[in-house]
């Protein structure tokens, strides 16, 4: 099993005093904070340049905890995030119990359950939902490993994970499906 114990534990005190971090995702490597604490999402949309009517997305690690973040959650939703085969994200209306900066039209949120080991214990011990922002400035590709961060994504945060670094393949952004409440499907991505 691989050891990221430290990360974790360096990664949780950031988190706690509303720091932002660097870190792999199951997707692409990404900027997190706590997704309930408005001032570190503003200090994310700042580092990235980001139009603040963006939404952003939010990582959790376990599907049951969905309910917690969305007002009026679909039955089908469940369907969805069980039976995808590759990170998807499912954007819910009517968020609730998360920052408001990082909510789009209809307070609206994307929302994606982990697979990826580390962000899944990082999540679990923090006990509250990440936020996961690619690593790159506003209208700018996302990095496809750690190497293509730009320099001033990685000086701008307060702590960089280590775990996976070095891997050279290449990963790429999640497939995203837009639930309305009344369980209309729409696929984004």
């Amino acid at each position: 099993m691989i050891d990221f114990k430290d990360d974790i534990n360096n990664a949780l005190e950031i988190l706690r005093k509303g720091g932002v971090i660097l870190y792999p995702a199951d997707t692409v490597w990404a900027l997190g904070c706590d997704a309930t604490n408005s001032t570190a999402v503003q200090r994310i949309i700042e580092i990235k340049k980001r139009n603040k009517q963006q939404a952003m997305l939010v990582l959790l690690e376990n599907i049951n905890r969905v309910s917690s973040y969305i007002d009026d959650l679909p039955d089908v939703a469940f369907d969805i995030m069980e039976l995808a085969v590759k990170p998807t994200t499912i954007v819910f209306e009517k968020a609730k119990n998360l920052a408001l900066n990082l909510l789009g039209n209809n307070s609206s949120v994307g929302i994606r359950i982990t697979a990826e080991p580390f962000t899944q214990q990082l999540i679990q011990r923090f006990r509250k939902p990440l936020v996961l922002s690619s690593a790159n400035m506003s209208g700018q590709a996302s990095p496809q490993n750690f190497a293509q961060i730009p320099d001033e994504i990685k000086q701008a945060v307060d702590f960089t994970v280590s775990y996976r670094q070095n891997e050279k393949q290449s990963h790429h952004p999640s497939s995203i499906i837009q639930l309305g409440s009344s369980g209309l499907v729409k696929i984004i991505r």
